[in-house]
């Protein structure tokens, strides 16, 4: 058997090869939109995609299960679990099999045996590995979705907060707990290959550790250790993050069916003139992409600044709307990343490029960077504005009696002081970079962030 891991970091999104050796086919266990380099991997290895799977109905990216099939023959396994509200409808004209609890998955000698394990969402499945190539009697492991991550489960509230679907969030995490009890009574030495790592919305505190086993998450995750289930619903419904506005957009794709991506020539902006051009056709929004200490005095009007880091994919998906033409300011060897990278969550309507040689040309904004001392001296200035842009776990945990919580994601829309010097902070000076970029761009005049951290510097005061 070959077993290979593939994590797009941007999301902390693990997809699965799974193939048999022996007869040369392979699996792709929840296929990333972009999938090529799976592809070549699987033939260096001598395998050829035969299949593809899902977990679940994916909220946080776009699935390349349907692309695989379509593209590439792969057979797809889908769940048909789960209510009405939550069928996949895009298998008519290509080659699937509708799973439920029981079924098996035969990749060559390899077994995959479903586990139906609803909580995260109504028609969730696992997947249970046995290599019998290998001589294996007795499952190796199980790949668990959005179901058990390393420290953690999948939170339960996302079709509420995300997709607008009233009263399920406490039934899911009902659900939760009585998949949980299941997952409870697999043998101790199962790998455990999950889904999704630290970084992801899709849970409240998932470890960064990439495998772990069915035995040490029941020592040390906190969802196996409660037994009780008022307690546990209690606790798994408490203290979840905010749940990106995007995710609702991707729930609806990837069950109707992703759009297939083609090969596009996107253009260059090369000059104030074609930019204008550009943003005269309204519903713009420019992205820049660069570091926050290059951007910060160069910004376009109008742009907000996300740096294409680790963070870049979950703030295009808070802060970008599926009906703006994107005009991205990237750095020339970046741009087919940056690209790649907002298509994984469904923003395909990409207007341009803009070369960095036209900043140089048009209106310019800034914001300054303030120190702690600097922070700490204006902050009870009654003409200053205090924003806190953490999240709400945050906000709870402790803030300044002085600020006004008003979250990153939500900031292009919230309400803003007028004729207000404005300071704005996070827990490290990253959220409060992006936030700073979004104030300049409505409007603000007087803007200022602090780069140190929030813990750091209520101890200075």
């Amino acid at each position: 058997m070959y077993l290979k891991t593939f994590t797009d970091e941007k999301l902390a999104q693990n997809a699965y090869l799974v193939g048999c050796q022996q007869t040369g086919e392979a699996i792709i266990i929840d296929p990333p939109r972009h999938f090529n380099h799976i592809i070549e991997d699987a033939a260096k290895e001598g395998l050829e995609i035969t299949a593809a799977a899902d977990t679940h109905i994916h909220a946080d990216y776009v699935s390349g299960a349907r692309e695989l099939a379509i593209k590439h023959g792969a057979k797809l396994y889908l769940s048909d679990e789960g209510d009405k509200d939550w069928k996949y409808e895009f298998t008519d004209g290509i080659k699937s099999e509708l799973l439920k609890e029981g079924s098996k998955i035969n990749i060559g000698k390899v077994e995959l045996e479903v586990m139906y394990t609803p909580g995260h969402t109504p028609e969730s499945l696992s997947f249970i590995l046995t290599d019998f190539g290998g001589g294996a009697t007795e499952p190796m492991g199980i790949f668990t979705g959005d179901f058990v991550f390393v420290g953690d489960v999948g939170r339960p509230d996302l079709l509420e907060e995300a997709a607008g679907i009233m009263d399920t969030a406490d039934a899911g995490a009902r659900d939760m707990f009585n998949s949980l009890k299941r997952f409870k009574a697999l043998p101790d030495h199962l790998i455990v290959w999950p889904g999704h790592g630290a970084g992801s919305a899709c849970g409240k505190s998932l470890g960064s550790v990439p495998t772990t086993t069915v035995g040490y998450e029941k020592q040390v995750n906190w969802a196996l250790k409660i037994d009780e289930e008022e307690a546990f619903v209690k606790e798994l419904l408490a203290d979840q993050p905010e749940a990106p506005t995007y995710f609702a957009k991707m729930k609806e794709v990837n069950k109707v069916g992703p759009a297939l991506l083609e090969e596009k020539d996107i253009p260059l902006i090369l000059n104030k003139n074609e930019l204008n051009e550009w943003l005269e056709k309204g519903k713009t929004l420019i992205l820049d992409t660069r570091s926050a200490e290059e951007a910060q005095s160069t910004l376009i009007e109008g742009s907000i600044n996300i740096p294409f880091d680790s963070k870049f994919t979950n703030w295009v998906g808070w802060l970008a709307k599926y009906d703006e033409q994107l005009l991205l300011l990237t750095k020339d060897g970046e741009r087919k990343e940056v690209q790649q990278a907002i298509e994984s969550i469904g923003f395909d309507v990409i207007g341009a490029f803009i070369d960095e040689n036209v900043i140089s040309e048009v209106e310019t904004n800034a914001y300054q960077t303030i120190s702690m001392k600097e922070f700490i001296k204006e902050i009870d200035n009654e003409d200053v504005f205090v924003v806190d842009v953490r999240n709400k776990t945050e906000w709870n945990a402790g803030h300044f009696e002085q600020a006004n919580h008003l979250f990153l994601g939500k900031l292009r829309q919230l309400p803003l002081p007028e004729n207000k010097r404005i300071m704005v902070h996070c827990e490290t000076g990253a959220r409060s970079a992006v936030a700073a970029s979004i104030l300049k761009a409505r409007g603000c005049k007087d803007v200022n962030h602090m780069r140190s951290s929030y813990a750091e510097t209520i101890k200075q005061m």
